[in-house]
């Protein structure tokens, strides 16, 4: 049971904050405290057990090796869902989602081995020995890439689940890991359809206080199940030392 610490913070973070009540998806009832001034207030207490419930396998998925991808490209998410994804180490997508992300990674894995190959060629001379404009050309792809799947560079393998703010925004990612069969787990407001998802967490995905809030949460859990991972590594070196 959450303790009344993790309410005050949620409710101070505004994440209970819904949408319009002529918004609503009526699928997030079970989520909905009230109604108030014509919007829809949802109940912290539900989104603090989904935010342990969704914590506790993340630290799993993390524990086991397996990468977690952020999904958030709304101006309020981005830098928020940047900044707490890098601080865990995991691959994340605050630009446009590109088609095929997924369902398509072998091409999208090419277009990261490119990235490579540039900084390969800038690295052993070989970009100097190109004409000005094939340099322009290069550096501008490069640039692109870099914009568009650098932070997902290190994803050498599809993930072990997906993180999503915004699940109506981002419909397409959802869509790509529904087909296969990756774990979702999502902040869902009272707009969206929490169907789609496989851990639901029912919060105010609009305002960045909020985002931030519950992002602390579930990558001090994604920390855990890696800090976790480490020490089993550790103690298995030791043993076979002995």
């Amino acid at each position: 049971m959450a303790n009344n610490i993790e309410i005050k913070e949620l409710l101070d973070a505004g994440v209970h904050f819904g949408h319009l009540t002529r918004k609503w998806n009526p699928n997030m009832a079970p989520y909905i405290y009230m109604e108030r001034n014509g919007i829809h207030v949802i109940n912290l207490y539900k989104t603090a057990a989904k935010i342990e419930e969704a914590s506790e396998a993340l630290r799993k998925i993390a524990a086991s090796g397996k990468k977690v991808l952020f999904v958030a490209t709304k101006k309020q998410a981005k830098d928020v869902v940047a900044e707490k994804a890098a601080s865990v180490k995991m691959p994340y997508i605050t630009e446009r989602w590109p088609g095929g992300m997924l369902t398509n990674f072998v091409t999208i894995r090419k277009a990261v081995k490119k990235m490579s190959s540039i900084d390969k060629m800038k690295k052993d001379g070989t970009f100097e020995t190109l004409s000005k404009r094939e340099k322009l050309q290069i550096e501008r792809l490069r640039e692109k890439l870099e914009k568009n799947l650098g932070s997902i560079a290190d994803m050498s393998r599809l993930p072990g689940a997906l993180f999503v703010v915004d699940t109506m925004r981002e419909h397409i990612a959802v869509k790509e890991a529904q087909k296969l069969n990756i774990p979702i787990f999502a902040m869902v407001d009272t707009n969206s359809d929490p169907r789609e998802v496989d851990y639901v967490i029912p919060a105010n995905d609009d305002a960045s206080k909020s985002i931030e809030k519950i992002l602390t949460y579930v990558t001090e859990a994604i920390n855990e199940g890696l800090s976790g991972r480490t020490s089993d590594k550790e103690n298995k070196e030791a043993e076979t030392a002995e």
